[in-house]
């Protein structure tokens, strides 16, 4: 038996932002960003499992949107210099009002090019023929042609040649973590070790993807009350338990 699968593309990440966003009726200035990225996480990983290549814009506004997760997780909100509390999903707000405004007049720009390709412009018809006529002279070009002329050409063709080869090649390295794979593993290594600290965790793996990813996993499963945190001296570390461990102590 055979199947299809159709997947909506979209022209980039804010036009797959909106289409979130008018799905669920949502307010555009009161985003659940914790819905919105798992939504969006999903549709790359169908890309990815369909050997579709994912645009790097569309990377940069999934790493953007977990950014703003974490920051709202966070209990220490930032605030301002007049000292009002700062919203971490405001500037992706004011991306997506830009998109959207620019995006509604987009169809009526396409159906004024497609009638103005359709016009034809008016113009001196003799003066147009004679500098096509001129251009395509190919023995009066020659007649011009100089050992100056010969090197700048040579040289204009060298430069091309070598933009191209050192031209530069972006290369998107995928990590093999999750979220949901690291708290399992967190919690996996409560049961063995009762209590952890997170020096200890981040020296398992030495990586800044892997430091950032365990993070946000403790910061998850803090909201889901499946772990508790007690903070050294001097904030230089802390150290995660489970909260059955942590009443026992």
């Amino acid at each position: 038996m055979s199947f299809e699968i159709k997947l909506p593309l979209f022209e980039g990440p804010f036009d797959l932002l909106l289409f979130f966003i008018e799905r669920d009726e949502l307010d555009i200035h009161d985003i659940p960003v914790t819905t919105i990225t798992n939504d969006f996480l999903e549709y790359l990983h169908q890309l990815e499992q369909m050997n579709i290549e994912v645009a790097s814009e569309f990377i940069l506004v999934a790493a953007t949107l977990m950014r703003i997760k974490a920051k709202m997780l966070l209990p220490r909100p930032v605030l301002d210099e007049e000292g009002n509390e700062i919203d971490p999903r405001d500037e992706l707000v004011k991306h997506l009002m830009e998109y959207k405004k620019y995006k509604s007049v987009i169809q009526e720009l396409s159906d004024m090019e497609n009638d103005r390709l359709q016009k034809e412009k008016r113009g001196n018809i003799l003066k147009e023929i004679k500098s096509l006529a001129a251009a395509s002279n190919v023995e009066a070009e020659l007649q011009d042609l100089d050992l100056y002329k010969l090197m700048r050409t040579f040289e204009k063709v060298m430069q091309r040649f070598d933009d191209e080869k050192n031209k530069p090649v972006h290369q998107v390295v995928q990590y093999p973590y999750t979220i949901d794979a690291q708290k399992t593993k967190l919690l996996d290594l409560l049961l063995k070790e009762k209590k952890m600290s997170f020096e200890k965790i981040i020296a398992q793996e030495r990586n800044k993807i892997a430091v950032i990813f365990n993070f946000l996993a403790i910061l998850e499963l803090l909201q889901l009350k499946l772990i508790k945190i007690q903070i050294g001296i001097g904030f230089n570390n802390f150290w995660i338990e489970s909260p059955e461990e942590a009443l026992v102590n």
